[in-house]
């Protein structure tokens, strides 16, 4: 407006007085006044100094790499070379965590604790009722805000090419436009990893995301998927899609029937990985898989208590299998491929139920577990419960003749510790043995009683030569097994550690290290180390000839 004024006043002048008037000089000269005092205030953009816009394209697709994909759609706005950059991306990754703010997660810690939160008991009702209603609205802007990027990009041209595409969504009535985006990414950009994780909106009733009954795309058979990952989603038709190596099913509805989960063998026997995470199934049946021309290398199957089992039976290529949760059978033994294995479970009824039920306790022998899988080289055991339920078998063949090296993780301090010895016998082959006793819980029981009664000890173990016992007490039983470990292991055994507050480090699904926690109270004080050797020594016959070093940690 100033500038405006001076210019109108300088025309009036020039009108009024003629040209060479000094009114017109005097408005000339309080206007370049103004003008040079505005370029002192802000000083002005040179192209030079645009550093950004300097960069190639190659490094201003990095920086828009790490970030998110509505992030980058909106950076479009900021100039046309800017627009186009979007479209050279090959990873999309939408996340609705992603737009919800800060202040979403604080009134769900309010909700959830107001206490916590700093609210009293009184005011507490009434404000877990506004922060319902607050965490509702934030979540329907998150997934408007989302779903408008969303379809905007599945709108875009078909040239574009994208290797992964990550979406991550509330599962709402309103989803329509990720299957969409998810088909559009499949058919016309020859997308190659998929990710879809349908995420329950909070204190609701979960609702699970479901496909066109076609499936995920309109062109199964031209599909270049290898690696696929649903969460919270309804198992869709799966067949066509060739080129399918790795699937990942998460947390699938309790309506999911048992014939789908066996449809996936059977319709992608081309299939190398699958894991099954938290998954359900209707009905009480055990699900089967017999498939002599499948591919599968790895199976994974984690926590899914809404099956009643899984029942091998044929699996040619088989080379790891990691069963967490769910108990696993092998019908037969076709596994010639099977190297490593990782077998965890939870069973048995406490001594209290037992008794007051009539309920018989269970008893099972180690065969039923291990019996059909000769060529595993590398094993991982959590056999955890309220008593022990693992007994000896009247014979102990050599069930495990492969097996180099073993962990037995989490013995539950109520049991008999010394169990592992069924192991030992089964695995003549056995280089490395590692025991991971539980630390106490206060729910936990104390030793029943029930104990294994032994038969004399077998014949030398030839091949151990690293036995570590973590969680090492000094009981009676876990004694016993130190002793007899160096008893019968009288050639090859090098290394022996006991240690207090030693734990298990899992590196993945079969591989471990055993750690050593050195805190001031775990420090063996030289009595307990002389006291403990003289208990185990006296143990070990005078005719064995290993000389380990010993360890206590």
């Amino acid at each position: 407006m100033p500038t405006v004024y001076l210019i109108a006043t300088a025309a009036a002048s020039s009108t009024i007085r003629g040209a060479g008037g000094g009114s017109l000089l005097m408005a000339r000269s309080g206007r370049d006044r103004f003008l040079r005092c505005r370029r002192r205030r802000r000083p002005q953009v040179v192209h030079g100094d645009d550093r950004i816009s300097a960069l190639s394209d190659d490094l201003l697709l990095d920086i828009l790499g790490r970030l998110d994909t509505r992030t980058v759609l909106g950076t479009g706005m900021l100039s046309k070379r800017w627009a186009g950059l979007p479209r050279e991306l090959p990873v999309l990754d939408f996340s609705v965590g992603d737009i919800l703010p800060p202040r979403y997660h604080r009134w769900v810690l309010l909700h959830r604790d107001p206490e916590v939160a700093g609210f009293h008991h009184k005011s507490g009702a009434a404000k877990v009722q506004k922060a319902m209603r607050h965490i509702r609205r934030y979540e329907r802007r998150a997934m408007r805000a989302l779903t408008s990027s969303v379809e905007r990009l599945s709108d875009a041209a078909a040239g574009r090419r994208v290797s992964r595409l990550t979406l991550e969504f509330f599962s709402t009535h309103n989803t329509g436009c990720i299957n969409r985006l998810i088909s559009r990414a499949i058919d016309a950009w020859e997308v190659r990893d998929v990710v879809a994780v349908a995420k329950p909106v909070y204190s609701q009733r979960r609702k699970f995301h479901a496909f066109p009954s076609q499936g995920i795309c309109d062109a199964p058979h031209a599909s270049r998927v290898r690696s696929l990952k649903l969460g919270g989603c309804a198992l869709p038709p799966l067949r066509g899609h060739g080129a399918l190596a790795v699937l990942v099913l998460q947390d699938t509805p309790i309506s999911t029937p048992v014939s789908a989960y066996e449809g996936i063998f059977t319709s992608c026997p081309q299939l190398q990985v699958l894991h099954l995470i938290s998954c359900c199934s209707a009905g009480i049946g055990q699900i089967t898989v017999d498939t002599p021309g499948s591919d599968l290398r790895e199976l994974v199957v984690d926590n899914c208590v809404g099956f009643i089992g899984i029942g091998l039976r044929a699996l040619p290529r088989l080379e790891r299998l990691a069963s967490l949760g769910t108990r696993v059978s092998f019908d037969t033994a076709s596994f010639p491929c099977l190297r490593r294995c990782n077998l965890a479970l939870c069973r048995g009824i406490t001594e209290a139920t037992a008794r007051r039920y009539s309920v018989p306790r269970t008893k099972l022998e180690l065969g039923s577990f291990v019996g059909c899988i000769p060529d595993v080289t590398d094993m991982i055991i959590r056999f955890t419960g309220p008593d022990r339920w693992i007994v000896p078998s009247v014979s102990s063949p050599a069930l495990l003749p492969n097996l180099r090296r073993l962990l037995v993780a989490d013995v539950p301090r109520c049991w008999d510790v010394s169990w592992p010895r069924l192991l030992l016998e089964t695995a003549p082959s056995l280089e490395t043995l590692h025991v991971h006793i539980a630390p106490p819980c206060k729910e936990e029981e104390e030793p029943s009683g029930d104990e294994i009664s032994w038969q004399p000890a077998m014949l030398g173990h030839r091949h151990l030569k690293e036995f570590v016992m973590a969680g090492f007490e000094g009981t009676e039983r876990q004694v016993y097994l130190v002793r007899f470990v160096m008893g019968v292991c009288s050639t090859a055994l090098r290394h022996v550690a006991m240690l207090k507050k030693g734990h298990v480090r899992d590196k993945g699904h079969w591989d471990w290290e055993m750690v050593t926690q050195q805190q001031q109270n775990s420090q063996w004080t030289d009595d307990e180390k002389d006291k403990t050797l003289k208990q185990i020594m006296s143990g070990v016959p005078s005719s064995s000839t290993a000389s380990p070093v010993i360890v206590f940690g």
